[in-house]
This record gives structure tokens, sequence and C-alpha cells, in this order.
């Protein structure tokens, strides 16, 4: 389970082992590769992806997720159907195929996008090397961005922990999963978290469980515990008790859209973190690649399309069983309906700021303008 040099460099180990979290077969040099992250922690499982059928697949049904590390997938999907068929037709139908599969998270679109600005004008004998380049490239500028989000970020951290008191621990509260496994390297919201570990920072961080699909007690947990840094899984209705009893320094969290005036999509419950944080005074962040500002539109409340996800995923759990097995076990009645939004939008006020590439800002369009000037 080697990486390649040509994947380029990588900040995150499994066992000793560099990893990204997607990369091209090094042996047949065209197949993709990610992580089933349905079978973590439990089981760590690499898949083979050889068609875009299989990456839709994967997307839909969360075997890749995060959104940032949605669209760099979403790109090598293209990559891989042009190898049977390059036509303007195939390259547009797939595209669009590729874009339903998750609606929130901006940064398919914007991945898909950019594959097709880059690839229509070549013609179709030329675009299967044309797309694993570009694809590659937005992987390489992920991993940057992210890395760049984490410096940024870690100055955060420093100044509140040089506010503590001598020995006393900075508490950091996340919700779902916004790490290494989310992206293609670094992670957003767990970058600078990351980065004050290794620069011996006493940080902890209470990781909400992240209900239905727990990506937190899941995924960001598993990172976490995979890279020595402190932490506790809570329940997703704990955070406020945490933060009214001062266990709470920072709140950061990632997203999969914000809009020009700052309106924050994340996952589902982010919305009551901010406003419990909000009422005990306590700064809440949101780190992003540029990649996930969606410019076309203002109002995230309004504009943002929230995917209605299965039903199953709240009446059913899964874990690992007390045989050892990964299981899913019904947790409501037989006929009790239930609803699965999967996102919810956080309005820019009650954001302390956007942690992005480009350093700080607020969470205003005068802010993003102020870091990202082309976008007037």
């Amino acid at each position: 389970m080697q990486t390649s040099p040509s994947h380029g460099t990588c900040f995150m180990k499994i066992n000793g082992t560099s990893f990204r979290s997607v990369w091209v077969d090094e042996k047949d040099q065209w197949s993709i590769h990610i992580f089933d992250q349905t079978r973590l922690p439990f089981s760590l499982d690499i898949l083979r992806l050889t068609s875009v059928q299989d990456v839709a697949h994967a997307i839909t049904s969360m075997q890749v997720r995060g959104a940032p590390l949605i669209g760099a997938v979403a790109a090598y999907g293209l990559a891989l159907v042009l190898r049977t068929d390059s036509s303007d037709t195939s390259l547009e139908q797939n595209a669009a195929m590729l874009a339903a599969t998750r609606p929130t998270a901006i940064n398919l679109r914007w991945a898909l996008e950019r594959m097709l600005n880059a690839l229509q004008p070549i013609p179709p004998e030329s675009r299967i090397s044309a797309a694993y380049a570009e694809a590659l490239r937005i992987c390489d500028e992920d991993a940057a961005q992210n890395e760049a989000i984490g410096k940024h970020g870690l100055k955060l951290l420093k100044d509140l922990a040089a506010k503590k008191e001598k020995g006393q621990r900075l508490n950091i509260l996340t919700h779902c999963n916004a790490g290494w496994i989310a992206t293609v390297d670094w992670g957003t919201a767990l970058a600078p978290i990351y980065m004050a570990h290794d620069q011996g920072l006493n940080v902890h961080v209470w990781v909400d469980e992240t209900r239905p699909r727990n990506q937190g007690a899941a995924l960001t947990a598993w990172e976490l515990g995979s890279h020595g840094v402190p932490h506790t899984v809570i329940t997703d209705n704990a955070g406020g008790h945490m933060m009214q009893h001062g266990q709470v320094d920072i709140v950061i969290v990632g997203t999969d859209r914000v809009t020009r005036n700052g309106d924050v999509a994340n996952k589902i419950g982010t919305y009551l973190k901010a406003l419990a944080a909000q009422d005990n005074k306590i700064p809440f962040w949101v780190a992003l690649p540029s990649t996930t500002i969606d410019w076309r539109i203002a109002d995230g409340i309004r504009d943002i399309p929230i995917e209605e996800r299965a039903a199953s995923e709240v009446t059913h759990i899964q874990g690992r069983m007390s045989d050892g097995q990964i299981g899913s076990v019904q947790i409501t009645p037989d006929h009790s309906p239930a609803a699965n939004p999967a996102f919810d939008v956080t309005p820019s006020r009650l954001v302390t700021g956007l942690i992005t590439e480009k350093g700080c800002c607020p969470a205003t369009e005068n802010g993003l303008l102020s870091l990202f000037p082309n976008h007037t």
C-alpha cells in the first residue's frame, strides 16, 4: 500500500505509510484507489475504481465523502470514462451525471466544470492523458490549499493557547469530519489541529459523534487517534453543555458550500453548535479552501440545495457487533417515518470568521473579496 512519487508529497500516514485519500494505481497507471469510508474505523479497506459508474456509486454511497475529496474523485471519474468514449457527448453527459450525485457540496460542480473547461477545447484523441493530468493538478492544489489553511488556523490556536494558564489544555470542538480523509491531504478544520499538536501545543478535541452517519465518531476520532491527538467523542447534544461549563475554547468546522455573503452549509447540526457558541461567546470558525465558495449565490438558506438522504440512515445505525462483525441495527419502531436532511445552513452572522488558504477573514462578502478580489 505505497503511494507513488507521482502522486505528490503526503503529510498523513497510516502505520508509517504516506497516503493521499485518492490515488492512481501504480501498476496499471489508470484505475483509481480510495478508502472505503463506510468501513472505517473498524476496517481499512482500499477500493479500486475502474469506471465512472464505480465513481458515482462511491460518491452516492459515501464510500468517499467530504466536499474537496468528492470533487477530486469526480475529476478522476471523467478521466476513467474518457478511456472508453472521449467524445463531447460522453464528456458532457457523464459530467452531468456525476454532478447530480451530491447536490450540496459545491466542490463537485467546481471540479467538473474545471475538467470540462480544460478538456473540451482538446481533440478527443488527446483527452485521456490531459484528464489524468488535470485531475492530478486538482489533487495537488487541494493538498497545498489545505496545508495553507492549517498554517493560518494554527495562528488562531496559538493566540488562544497563549491566553491559557500554564499547563491548561486548549479545548477545540468540531462537528462531522473535516480531516484528511475528507480532502486529498491534511484536511480543513483538522489541519490546524494537526499542526498545533505537532508543534507541542496542549490541544484536546471534543469530537461530535455527528448522527446519523457518525462521521465524527467513526472518521474524526479515527484520524485523531491515528495521529496521537488527544480527543474525546461526545454526543451531538453535549456541545452546548460543554460550552456553558467553560470546556470549549473554540469551535472549528469544515463546510460543503459557502455563499459570497458568508453563509455556511455544513453537516446537519452545525447550525445548533453555532447558536450555542454565540450564546457562550465562543469563537466559531469555518475552515475551507476557496473551491468551496459559491460566488453565484448570496442567501444560503434560500439558495443552497439541501440533500435529503435515505430514512434508513436515521432508523438504523452501523457498528461493530459483539462477535466482531460490522453490521446494522434498527433503532426505531417499525412504522415510524424518519426525515434525513444531510446539511443545514449557518447564517454568516453566527460565524466568527473563515479560514482559507489565503488567510482568515470575516464571514462577509467584503471579507471574502479582501482575499479573493477577482470575484467582484
